[in-house]
Order: structure tokens, then sequence, then C-alpha cells
């Protein structure tokens, strides 16, 4: 009985230490600016920006500029089949409608494409970091 209540335990520490797959083996890769000496991965995260800076509409462009905020710095981790796996804000825009702003527009433009195969090969997530502007249009860099 002793014996069975220990494995039980030891059971219960080893699973409790233990994370999602998507937190703990996943092959990641930060792409926090627009330079990396991986081809492949700088077009992905361009790609991805042009994606959300042309798709956005003027007028929600617009409605967040008219706030006083400042510009947030936004991480999004993406998955190699295009689903965003999360969205953490380094630093806030300091209006929390801005903050859900951004957070509609990421959901929004979600599914993103697939990586490509020589990505895809290395990295099951991509993390790109980008600061956005809402200053005229919307400008991430």
């Amino acid at each position: 009985e002793v014996a069975a209540r220990r494995q039980a335990e030891a059971e219960a520490r080893n699973a409790s230490r233990q994370l999602p797959e998507s937190l703990s083996t996943a092959r990641r890769v930060r792409l926090w600016g627009r330079a990396d000496p991986n081809l492949d991965l700088v077009q992905y995260g361009e790609g991805w920006a042009r994606k959300i800076q042309l798709n956005t509409l003027p007028d929600v462009v617009r409605e967040i500029a008219k706030r006083p905020h400042a510009n947030p710095v936004v991480t999004v981790a993406i998955r190699s089949d295009g689903s965003v796996e999360k969205v953490t804000f380094e630093v806030s825009s300091g209006v929390p409608e801005v903050d859900e702003a951004v957070r509609r527009i990421i959901e929004s433009h979600a599914n993103y494409p697939a990586f490509p195969a020589a990505l895809a090969g290395d990295y099951d997530v991509v993390e790109i970091r980008r600061t956005w502007n809402f200053r005229g249009t919307l400008q991430l860099y």
C-alpha cells in the first residue's frame, strides 16, 4: 500500500512538471525585427506583417489612431499550420481598448499561411515580435 501511494505521488509530481507540447517540446524560433540569417524566416515574417497591414480596414486604423496611446509591442506565436498559438503584449498601448483591437486584428486575419517546407522542417512555432503603429496607416516594424 505504501509503495503504491509513493508511486502515485511520483506520477503526480511528474505530470505536474510536464507542459503541453506547444510550450515544452515544440521547436521554436523568434523573429524580433526584420533581420535574421534565415531568409525563409524573414520572408515568412514579412508576409505575415504585410497581410495584416494590407487587410486591416482603414476605418479600424483611424478609430484606433484617435485614442492617445503608446505603440504596443506584440509577440505573436504562429504554429506551422498557420494557426495562432498565443498573442503576448510585451509593451501595452496603455489603453485596454487599443490592446483588444490589436488582438482582434490578429485573430481576424487568422488562419495565416502554413510555413514553407524549409521552415516547417526546422520549426513548429515562429514567434514574431512587432511594434504596431496606427498613425495614418497601420505599420508593423
